[in-house]
């Protein structure tokens, strides 16, 4: 079990990191994907810092995973409210 959560641990953290390198990435929108890298980092790492018994590390981890969660839904409200908007939209003919 311990080797369980070590590896969630590093996997957790790893996600985090990459997350943030993602977003310093000009060329490309990798927001969706960092979205769910920093909600999995999030959840990874929150269950290492509580098999460890790190609760200040344990709460900034869960706080991160709502943030994360409140973004993902925010994100896909608005997409379907777009989608939605584009839908209705008549065609123009010239």
């Amino acid at each position: 079990m311990k080797m369980v959560l070590d590896l969630l641990g590093w996997v957790g953290s790893f996600f985090v990191v990459l997350s943030y390198a993602l977003t310093l990435v000009k060329h490309k929108d990798y927001s969706a994907i960092c979205r769910y890298l920093n909600l999995c980092g999030g959840i990874f790492v929150a269950f290492n810092c509580l098999y460890y018994s790190a609760m200040p590390s344990f709460i900034t981890n869960v706080i991160w995973t709502f943030i994360a969660i409140f973004s993902i839904y925010g994100n896909r409200k608005m997409w379907r409210k777009n989608k939605r908007r584009n839908f209705k939209r008549k065609p123009r003919f010239r």
